[in-house]
Parts: C-alpha cells; structure tokens; sequence
C-alpha cells in the first residue's frame, strides 16, 4: 500500500519549532565554540583616490584594545568587545557576541601603509589605504657591448 504523506514531513516543522523556542542552544552545547567572535568586513576599491578600503562593523568594541597592521598586502585587525555584566539580569536571549576578535584580510593590490587612515564611526571602523603607484616612466636603459666589459 503506497501513501502519499511523508512520514518525516513533521519532523522539519518541529524542528524548526524547537529552534525558535529554544534558538541554538544545541548547536552550541553539540559543536564547541572558539572564544570571541568573528565581526563581518566588507573590501572595496576605489578609484578617485586609488584606496582599498576596508569596513568592519565593530559596534561596542574597545577602541584601547585595537590594532591594525598592515604588511604588505595583509592587513590585521584585532580587538575585544567586553561581555555586558549586570546584576539582577535573568537572560532569554544571548546573540551578542563578546570577547576577542582577530581578522586578517589579503588585498588584491599593494598598497602605501604608512599612508593608512583608520576611522571608527557610530560602530564602524573604516580604514582606508592608498593604492601604491607604479612607476609608469619611461626609461632608456643603457646596453653595453660584452667585449667592453672584458679586461
């Protein structure tokens, strides 16, 4: 006898019924978790100036804590966000992450690192670099005879 209902087709609906009621409580307790967190970076390139530009959202982060390095094509940011601690506060929800952070990003393009500007707005930290030159001249390279340069 051939039925037409999916035996497991309940199990989805439940499923994602018990993810909004309890969020990922079991994902956390089953996969286990680094310390800190990973904050989302957007990369673009601009043309008038030439700049890469690197914006990382970076609400509630302590400005002391952070650091940007720049190597040649890899750039480094790192920090920490600071847990809110508060007495008297019984939580249903925790998605804000807290703790150290570390992001390293590989530009496309060399760039002029003592040049760098960083810029920390409303939550977000904007770092701009200049995009370095190259050196379109035209230069006359002199030849020398190999037998001149015999003894």
């Amino acid at each position: 006898m051939a039925t037409d209902r999916d035996l497991f087709a309940g199990f989805d609906r439940m499923r994602r019924e018990m993810d909004e009621l309890f969020g990922d409580v079991f994902d956390r307790a089953i996969t286990p978790r680094r310390a800190g967190f990973t904050p989302r970076v957007d990369v673009y390139y601009t043309q008038s100036p030439a700049a890469a530009v690197i914006s990382i959202d970076l609400a509630g982060i302590t400005l002391d804590e952070l650091s940007i390095d720049v190597q040649g094509r890899i750039v480094r940011i790192a920090g920490r966000r600071p847990p809110v601690i508060a007495q008297g506060r019984v939580y249903q929800q925790l998605e804000i992450e807290h703790g150290p952070f570390e992001r390293i990003i590989e530009l496309g393009v060399d760039v002029e690192s003592e040049a760098a500007r960083a810029n920390y707005v409303e939550g977000m930290l904007e770092i701009e670099l200049p995009i370095a030159r190259r050196n379109l001249q035209t230069r006359s390279v002199p030849v020398s005879r190999g037998e001149d340069d015999t003894p």
